[in-house]
């Protein structure tokens, strides 16, 4: 974890000087998603506004977490049946389409991750990995105050995962994938 904040603090230094060398051009937002780090994950994107548009924002993210059991027990194929679920790697792609300015009020989008699990069982030796795919349509808000680069942007979304690799059978127990995934977050951003 210690290399991915290095690594988003050298990106966002360096988009920084590039968004003041070149007014006009382009805009650039980076985000975090501060419950990440509460369940000892992380979670950083960067965020294009196209030159020329004003309700066209693209985007790319890494997070990773651990899955609080309230997550885990919303499929009844794994409510209390002692899984442990981390998500040890996602890498996510983002359109979004902000009605008003980008970063003000109502947007809609959608985002297609590569995410890679882990899980463990209590009672049950050993762990599993996999991977998915996730293909996710999203809509939220985002909130400006006091005209600031600074802003708040909540977000919830239904998406459909699949998985494309690994394992999700530890013993006799097989860890439930469900098809439809619905998943929510408050990011922090920043605008260049």
């Amino acid at each position: 974890m210690k290399k991915s904040i290095l690594l988003f603090v050298l990106v966002v230094a360096s988009i920084k000087i590039l968004a003041q060398s070149n007014p006009g051009k382009a805009r650039i937002s980076v985000e975090i998603d501060p419950s990440t780090f509460v369940f000892k994950g992380y979670a950083f994107h960067v965020r294009v506004q196209p030159k020329n548009s004003q309700h066209l924002l693209l985007g790319a993210g890494t997070y990773a977490m651990n899955f609080p059991d309230v997550l885990v027990n919303l499929n009844k194929n794994n409510k209390d049946m002692g899984w442990q679920v981390r998500l040890n790697q996602g890498y996510g792609l983002f359109g979004e389409y902000h009605f008003s300015d980008v970063n003000k009020k109502w947007f809609v989008g959608t985002q297609l991750a590569i995410q890679q699990y882990t899980i463990a069982q209590e009672n049950t030796p050993g762990e599993a990995d996999y991977t998915t795919m996730l293909a996710m349509a999203l809509g939220g808000y985002t909130w400006q105050p006091f005209n600031v680069p600074i802003y708040f942007k909540f977000w919830g979304g239904m998406g459909y995962t699949t998985k494309i690799a690994g394992e999700n059978t530890l013993g006799n127990s097989s860890y439930n994938i469900a098809p439809l995934l619905f998943f929510g977050a408050l990011h922090v951003g920043y605008t260049f």
